[in-house]
């Protein structure tokens, strides 16, 4: 298990590498780049005050290096452990993901968690219950879940509320510091909606996979012997089928993540998603390169440990 662990751990150094070279050259093949818009929101002024020339900014800012070497000069700041400036602010891009990445991590462990709550639960009902009133209910559940779309919710959520009852949700940030409750309540409707989408695919596939394990023989076996139902479910069928849903859950991880540049704009909150969606909008290289860095490395330990999982979930599955 240990040598497994150090071969997936080397591994993942090259494919973050792969990553980061692709992103950075990709988002400078956007078209009109950060020089064009500094010059067209009209700035007069940089740094020393001389007038704005593109040939000016680029060597201010460090563009007009051959991108094999600027490439070269982030990638050895990145192994120091410094992201980076903003092209824009000239912030420290470190600190400013640590200052929104808890706004980030609140949003989706409330969509992990409420999806995993309302789809495991379901998933089985409809299992045991197979061709019920009960059963056909939740998989319409988990049909809509997976056909409408998170952010046309979002939105609906602020133009019907707002027409029939002249109210919509609170878009301005509260700190869990200043307000616990207020900070939760906040959350609790685009978690919700974040897990409308994350719970439909895995509700399906927690039904599919309960009805495959109680037809197995060890699962009759357990029936023959007078054993309750309640013991037969949690016990014996629903380990093994979960199986199948933790792999889900992994790969669902990069899903959530372009949930969350979503609806963090849609509701204001100043997360990394948002943070993302604006330096794409204000093509800030250094911090798409840098969130989209740290975002690969996060998929990929998650995806380790989404391994490491089968083995305590499956006996019969050992690394080597």
């Amino acid at each position: 298990m240990q040598f497994y662990i150090i071969r997936r751990v080397l591994l993942i150094i090259p494919t973050l590498l792969l990553i980061t070279v692709i992103v950075f050259l990709t988002v400078r093949f956007i078209p009109s780049d950060v020089i064009d818009m500094m010059i067209n929101e009209m700035f007069t002024q940089f740094a020393t005050g001389e007038e704005l020339t593109r040939e000016y900014l680029q060597q201010a800012l460090g563009l007009d290096k051959p991108i094999h070497v600027q490439y070269g000069e982030w990638l050895s700041n990145v192994v120091r452990g410094d992201l980076g400036k903003s092209l824009w602010t000239q912030r420290g891009i470190s600190e400013e993901m640590l200052s929104k990445l808890p706004v980030s991590l609140e949003l989706g462990i409330i969509a992990i968690v409420a999806g995993l709550l309302i789809s495991i639960p379901i998933g089985i009902f409809s299992a045991i219950r197979q061709d019920t009133l009960g059963d056909y209910a939740g998989r319409t559940v988990a049909i809509l879940g997976i056909s409408v779309p998170n952010f046309w919710v979002a939105t609906m959520v602020f133009v019907f509320p707002s027409i029939w009852w002249n109210w919509i949700p609170e878009i301005k940030y509260i700190p869990f510091t200043q307000d616990p409750a207020g900070n939760l309540l906040q959350f609790i409707i685009p978690g919700l909606i974040m897990a409308m989408a994350f719970s439909g695919g895995i509700m399906r596939l927690m039904r599919t996979m309960m009805l495959e394990v109680l037809r197995q023989d060890y699962v009759r076996t357990a029936w023959s012997k007078g054993l309750r139902e309640r013991v037969i479910i949690f016990k014996h069928a629903m380990k093994n089928a979960l199986i199948p849903v933790v792999t889900v859950v992994g790969m669902q991880l990069p899903v959530l993540i372009g949930g969350v540049v979503i609806i963090e704009q849609i509701f204001s909150l100043p997360g990394i998603g948002r943070y993302l969606f604006e330096a794409v909008n204000r093509r800030d290289y250094p911090i798409i390169s840098g969130i989209n860095l740290v975002i690969a490395s996060v998929v990929l330990v998650v995806n380790l440990l989404v391994d490491l999982t089968y083995a305590y979930l499956d006996p019969r599955i050992r690394y080597g």
